[in-house]
């Protein structure tokens, strides 16, 4: 991956948002990276306006956290409300 998301940043993440420093897998954890990477490639794109390579891959990240946000909300609403608070998200 790149330099600006080394494997300590991504284990403090998931120490962070999910049940353990590597639990990789559970769809909060998976949230939590995908909001991160979302922030620092949009801040990308604020200095670079014609790199549509980012553009589409950001498109693609926020299309993933959204499925994973459905999926979440549909099995537990609760984890869902709790995510989306400690992660500033719209809803």
């Amino acid at each position: 991956m790149s330099e600006y998301l080394s494997a300590d940043k991504k284990q403090e993440i998931f120490g962070q948002y999910g049940k353990s420093n590597v639990d990789t897998g559970s769809p909060e954890s998976q949230v939590a990276l995908f909001s991160y990477r979302i922030a620092h490639l949009t801040e990308h794109l604020k200095n670079n306006k014609k790199d549509h390579n980012t553009q589409r891959a950001l498109l693609r990240l926020v299309g993933k956290r959204r499925q994973l946000l459905d999926y979440l909300k549909s099995k537990d609403i609760e984890r869902y409300r709790e995510i989306v608070k400690a992660l500033n998200l719209r809803k």
